[in-house]
C-alpha cells in the first residue's frame, strides 16, 4: 500500500513525465483523454457591428416594402376611381346634377364637323402654287392653289378664233344682203325695160315683114333679140327671188349654228381655264393638306391624287356618340344637352340632340346619335377640334315627360 501512495505523487509531478502514454494507471489515462475545461471567451470591441448592419438592412427592407404596398394600393384605388368616372367604360353613367335640370344620362363622344368638304379641282393638271397650310381659316372664294394652264389657255384662244371666223361668215351672208337684193332688183328692172323695147321692135318687124318692106334677116334678128332678152329677164327675176327667199336663208341659219357652237366651245375652254385656280368652296378651316406643289392631280386616275385638302366650318360642329339600346328611351330629338371638353374641363357648351341615326349598330348594341354644339364663330377650332373627346350630359325635360315617365 505504501508503494501505491508513493506512486501517485510521482504521477502528478510538475514535469508531467508520468502522463506520457504507457506510463501510469488506467484511470490516469482516462483522465488524460478528457477535454480541458472551457476558458472564458474574451470579446473584442467590433463584434456588435455585424448585428447593427443586419438590423439596418432589415429596417430598410421593411420600409421599402411598406412604400411599395402603399403605392400599389393607391394606384389600384386611382384606377378603380378612373374606371368608375370614365363614361366610355360606363356608357350608362348614373345621373347627376351639373347644372339646371336633372341629368338623365351621360356619355362620351367625339367632335366631328357637320359638313367636312374635300376640296377637289374640277380639272386635271400639275400644281404650280399653293396658298394655304393646315389650320388656316379662309373665307369663301379665297385662292387656294393654281394649276399649270398652258394647254387650257391655248384651247381658249383657239375657241375665240373659231367664234370670230363664224361671226365674219355670218356678216358676209347678212350684212350686205339688202344691198345685193337692191342690186338684183335694179338689174331686173333694167332687163324688163329692155324686153319691152325689144318686144315693140319685134312687133313692128312683124308688121313690116307682112307688108314685104322688111328683109327676112332683119325680122329674124329682131325676133331673136326679143326672146333672148326675155329669158335673161326671167333669169334675173329668179336670182332676185333667191336673194329674198332661197338658200341664202339656209346658209344664214347654218352660219348662226356655227356661231353658237363656237360660243359653247369658248365657254367650255374658258371654264377649264378658270378652274386652273382653285378657290375655297366655303368659309372654314383647312383641316389637312393632301397635295404639294409639283403634284399632278387627276380625279380619273387610280394612281394619282384627286384632291388638295380637307376643310370644314368648325363653328358648325356636332358630337358623334353611341347610346346603348337600354338607354335610347332617355334620348330624343331637340333634347337639351351640355358638352364638356376632356382637354379643357372648364369649357362647357350648350347643345341639343340634332338627330338619332336611322340604323343601329348591331355589334355594339347601340344607336348612333348626333348632338349639335353651339360654338361662337370667333371661337371655331380653338378648343373643340375634330376627333377630340367630350362628355355629353342629357337633361330631362319635364314638359316632355308624362306622369308615367314616357315621352309624349
Amino acid at each position: 500500500m505504501s508503494e501505491r501512495s508513493d506512486t501517485h505523487p510521482a504521477d502528478n509531478s510538475v514535469d508531467g513525465s508520468a502522463s506520457r502514454p504507457g506510463i501510469g494507471t488506467l484511470s490516469d489515462r482516462v483522465r488524460s483523454l478528457r477535454m480541458p475545461a472551457s476558458q472564458p471567451v474574451r470579446r473584442s470591441g467590433g463584434s456588435w457591428l455585424p448585428w447593427l448592419l443586419c438590423l439596418v438592412f432589415a429596417g430598410a427592407a421593411g420600409y421599402v416594402g411598406f412604400l411599395y404596398y402603399g403605392l400599389h394600393d393607391q394606384l389600384q384605388k386611382d384606377a378603380e376611381a378612373a374606371e368608375k368616372s370614365d363614361p366610355a367604360k360606363q356608357p350608362a353613367a348614373k345621373a347627376r346634377d351639373i347644372g339646371p335640370g336633372e341629368v338623365t344620362l351621360e356619355n362620351k363622344g367625339y367632335i366631328i364637323p357637320v359638313h367636312q368638304i374635300q376640296v377637289s379641282p374640277k380639272v386635271s393638271g400639275m400644281i404650280t402654287k399653293l396658298h394655304f397650310k393646315e389650320g388656316d381659316i379662309v373665307e369663301k372664294g379665297t385662292l387656294l392653289a393654281e394649276f399649270e394652264d398652258v394647254n387650257y389657255r391655248a384651247d381658249r384662244d383657239r375657241a375665240e378664233a373659231y367664234l370670230l371666223e363664224a361671226k365674219r361668215n355670218l356678216e358676209v351672208l347678212t350684212k350686205y344682203r339688202k344691198m345685193e337684193i337692191e342690186q338684183a332688183k335694179a338689174k331686173l328692172d333694167e332687163m324688163v325695160a329692155q324686153v319691152a323695147q325689144l318686144e315693140s321692135d319685134y312687133q313692128r318687124s312683124s308688121v313690116l315683114r307682112q307688108r314685104g318692106t322688111l328683109a327676112e334677116l332683119d325680122y329674124e334678128k329682131a325676133r331673136s333679140s326679143y326672146f333672148a332678152m326675155k329669158e335673161k329677164a326671167r333669169q334675173l327675176e329668179i336670182d332676185y327671188e333667191l336673194l329674198k327667199e332661197g338658200p341664202r336663208d339656209v346658209n344664214i341659219q347654218a352660219a348662226e349654228a356655227r356661231i353658237k357652237q363656237a360660243q359653247q366651245d369658248l365657254v367650255r375652254t374658258q371654264w377649264f381655264l378658270d378652274n386652273c385656280k382653285i378657290t375655297a368652296p366655303i368659309s372654314g378651316t383647312i383641316l389637312s393638306k393632301i397635295a404639294e406643289e409639283g403634284n399632278i392631280i387627276n380625279q380619273l386616275s387610280l394612281n394619282l391624287k384627286g384632291s388638295i385638302c380637307d376643310m370644314a366650318d368648325l363653328s358648325d360642329i356636332e358630337v358623334d356618340l353611341t347610346i346603348q339600346e337600354r338607354d335610347v328611351a332617355k334620348v330624343y330629338k331637340d333634347q337639351r344637352c351640355r358638352i364638356r371638353s376632356e382637354a379643357f374641363p372648364d369649357r362647357v357648351y350648350d347643345g341639343f340632340v340634332s338627330r338619332l341615326m336611322p340604323i343601329g349598330d348591331r355589334a355594339k348594341g347601340a344607336v348612333p346619335v348626333r348632338v349639335k354644339v353651339n360654338v361662337a364663330k370667333e371661337e371655331q377650332g380653338q378648343y373643340l377640334k375634330p376627333d377630340m373627346g367630350v362628355i355629353v350630359s342629357f337633361f330631362k325635360d319635364e314638359k316632355k315627360e308624362t306622369k308615367s315617365g314616357t315621352k309624349k
